[in-house]
């Protein structure tokens, strides 16, 4: 069954990772994905030729997000994009993945690796988000990427803990603002999961031994684990639940 047959979807940062296998899913489920990239063009370009050799139909659509001007040509490309090869207008649902990881301490932490996480982590979501909601229809939906770090002390991961932090209170806040709506807003909290940006801990026996050990499961996790968690909360199912942070660590630190 195809849940969210004719509906749009944006996914921020969706050339790669969790990012791509989302898109990649709701694909499946029917959704015509705006598959967002920041510079990787080929990348994109290979995840819509993927959903379009599966069925679906995808749009890759690039912009810097670490600048409002960005964020503006994100949305002036959706809008032209959306028309043309819809012939609607508008979104149902927004994908706030785009992010980057930064294994740095409180001690090594200095101004420019603070800002850079907070302005991709934090501020980017934002005004996507700012920028999406004119154009969300009712009873849309928002999923944000946060990260178990919000529950668990991880002192090496200091910035990109507290820019999560603030991504859970984000979806606290915006569930309530846009209940009236029928728009739930709801964030994944992953563990570690077999991205790029934990390849450094799972590209030896010793790092995949603590990324296994972690889970209840005793493994680490993979991308369309958290796919799958989105692809529910996309969907008409997800209709009652809305300003959650969905542990997404196969019961890390348990």
């Amino acid at each position: 069954m195809s849940r969210l047959e004719g509906k749009i979807a944006l996914v921020t940062g969706a050339s790669r990772g969790i990012g791509r296998s989302i898109a990649l899913r709701l694909a499946q489920e029917g959704a015509y994905v705006l598959v967002h990239y920041g510079r990787r063009w080929d990348e994109a370009e290979a995840v819509v030729r993927q959903i379009g050799e599966e069925g679906g139909r995808a749009h890759a659509i690039g912009a810097d997000l670490n600048t409002l001007g960005g964020i503006d040509e994100l949305f002036a490309a959706l809008d032209e994009i959306v028309r043309e090869h819809t012939g609607s207008s508008g979104l149902d649902i927004l994908v706030n993945n785009a992010g980057i990881g930064q294994i740095v301490g409180l001690e090594e932490t200095t101004e420019q690796s603070f800002d850079e996480v907070m302005r991709l982590n934090v501020k980017a979501p934002l005004f996507v988000t700012q920028q999406a909601l004119p154009r969300l229809k009712e009873g849309g939906r928002i999923i944000n990427l946060s990260s178990f770090v919000t529950r668990v002390a991880s002192p090496t991961v200091f910035a990109y803990s507290m820019s999560k932090g603030a991504i859970d209170t984000f979806t606290l806040l915006l569930a309530k603002q846009l209940a009236s709506r029928h728009i739930t807003v709801n964030a994944i909290q992953p563990g570690i999961i077999n991205t790029e940006m934990n390849a450094e801990t799972l590209q030896n026996p010793q790092g995949q031994a603590y990324a296994a050990g972690l889970s209840a499961f005793n493994r680490w996790g993979e991308p369309e684990d958290v796919a799958d968690i989105a692809a529910f909360l996309a969907s008409p199912d997800s209709r009652w639940v809305t300003g959650q942070l969905l542990d997404a660590s196969g019961g890390s630190h348990l």
